[in-house]
């Protein structure tokens, strides 16, 4: 579901704290939030921002007033804002779960960016950074945040990592670290909006609710970067069949785009609208059919896979109708020794083994991922002035034992913990409670990660009262999972979030 999950990356980096990490009272000992402050100046849409980046640490206590986490993140505020209730501050954050920020950081919201070959390959450093023309720094003060285990951020005192690592803990710690946030730097009456990527936004429909029905915090928006709320409609799991239908949409997109798909349409837009037609219907009623689907109308489903996704009939008839992501990430281009990636479906790499029913690894990771890594620790230690001593973890798969609790009572169904996991009880409720709170997904279609069709019904059956419905929009690209990489898309990236938090305001 992103990066987290296939990143086994650490980088050694260390952050001291400039006033000390402990401070000595009466012979207790007291954990304290740490700062790196730098003055920075850039141009955005050619206007010169002066900005002032903060790097550091928060500390988050318990219901005890006890420390139990040490929460790492990256400000960067606007300079000569003089009134605070004006301008907007927006937190953000990657997925995984266990990913650390870098990736939206360096890749479209903080004033510098890693420059990459979208959709070619990379290659070894040295990498390009650049001023980042795309950030929303010019409308919003940002705030990447690092979840516990990732970044700098760990447990502390008598807390474990472990005891983060879940949909709950790690709901309730980051909206902990967004009211320190707002509490120290006295932003509570600053319009507050969410930005999580993948797992970020399934994250984001929990904090939104755990913020306001916990601690009073309403937010104003939410950017959903790539979304998934159920993680049923990704799953594939055994004998379920929705994950196929709502696949089915980015597989064409992702053979039209690879030319192979006979006749190809030019219209892509178009294409997609049909096939999204036929996965609803015809497809969807004969998967349900099961073992009763009669021969003559299986034949003729057979051929409208085998046409919307160029995969041989052949094929399709073996796999009783239902190609998994990475059986058709496979597949694809079996014949020419390559597999399509699954956070970009648009990326290709070489198949080790052209046997294989899966494919086990993504272009798109490999090939950016030593970029974005490169940049960010170079960046942190020179341009943001943080020291050297302390481990700074990409993913939070740098420990051994890293293991995500999926447990999540807002969305169990009659068989407990048997359901899948699902914010979007949590998303319905915040919206409902918060009636002037305004949601835009954005969406990539070639993003077999997170399909945009899979996002589509999950926001198709949320049963909202149309007017508060009539507060979210969707935005598509032709890009894939982190569609901002690619320059032409960043700016409408960045014009569509930018223009987002703007409305909002007035």
């Amino acid at each position: 579901m992103k990066k987290g999950l296939f990143h086994f990356i650490t980088a050694t980096l260390c952050l001291m704290c400039v006033t000390g990490l402990f401070a000595q009272s009466d012979s207790v000992t007291v954990l304290k939030p740490e700062k790196f402050i730098t003055k920075h100046s850039i141009k955005i849409d050619n206007k010169q921002v002066n900005y002032t980046a903060t790097a550091g640490t928060l500390i988050i206590k318990n219901e005890k007033d006890e420390a139990i986490a040490s929460i790492g993140y990256v400000a960067y505020t606007k300079d000569g804002e003089t009134e605070a209730i004006k301008r907007p501050v927006t937190f953000a954050y990657n997925g995984g779960p266990g990913s650390s920020s870098l990736w939206l950081h360096m890749g479209i919201l903080g004033p510098r960016r890693v420059a990459v070959n979208d959709p070619s390959l990379n290659g070894p450093a040295p990498y390009k950074l650049e001023d980042n023309n795309f950030s929303i720094l010019d409308v919003s003060d940002i705030v990447m945040i690092d979840p516990v285990g990732t970044g700098i951020s760990r447990a502390v005192g008598k807390s474990k990592n472990a005891d983060f690592w879940g949909v709950d803990p790690d709901i309730k710690s980051l909206s902990q670290f967004i009211k320190s946030y707002i509490t120290d730097n006295e932003r509570w009456n600053s319009p507050k909006y969410l930005l999580g990527e993948s797992y970020g936004t399934f994250r984001s429909a929990g904090i939104a609710d755990y913020l306001q029905s916990a601690m009073g915090i309403s937010v104003n928006g939410i950017v959903l970067v790539s979304s998934v709320l159920d993680i049923r409609t990704l799953a594939f799991q055994p004998y379920d069949d929705l994950s196929y239908m709502l696949n089915l949409p980015t597989y064409a997109a992702t053979s039209w785009y690879h030319n192979k798909i006979a006749n190809k349409p030019a219209d892509l837009n178009a294409f997609l609208k049909e096939v999204r037609t036929f996965a609803s219907t015809d497809y969807a009623a004969a998967l349900l059919k099961g073992d009763n689907l009669p021969a003559e109308q299986r034949t003729a489903i057979i051929n409208k896979l085998s046409a919307y996704t160029g995969l041989g009939k052949d094929y399709i008839d073996k796999a009783n109708l239902r190609v998994n992501q990475p059986q058709y990430a496979q597949e694809l281009l079996r014949n020419e020794g390559e597999a399509v990636g699954r956070l970009d479906s648009r990326y290709r790499g070489i198949s080790q083994d052209l046997l294989s029913e899966y494919a086990f690894s993504d272009p798109q990771d490999y090939t950016i991922s030593p970029a974005f890594t490169a940049a960010f620790m170079n960046y942190y230690t020179t341009e943001l002035k943080v020291s050297k001593e302390k481990q700074y973890n990409i993913s939070a798969d740098a420990f051994p034992d890293f293991h995500w609790d999926w447990k999540h009572p807002r969305s169990y169904g009659f068989f407990g913990e048997g359901s899948s996991p699902n914010t979007t009880p949590d998303l319905v409720n915040a919206m409902s409670t918060n009636p002037n709170l305004k949601v835009i997904v954005l969406n990539g279609l070639f993003d077999l990660a997170t399909p945009f069709y899979g996002t589509e019904y999950t926001f198709d059956h949320l049963n909202l009262d149309k007017k508060i419905k009539a507060n979210i929009s969707m935005k598509y690209y032709e890009a894939g999972h982190m569609m901002y990489i690619n320059n032409d898309v960043a700016a409408n990236f960045k014009k569509d979030v930018a223009a987002f938090i703007t409305s909002n305001l007035k």
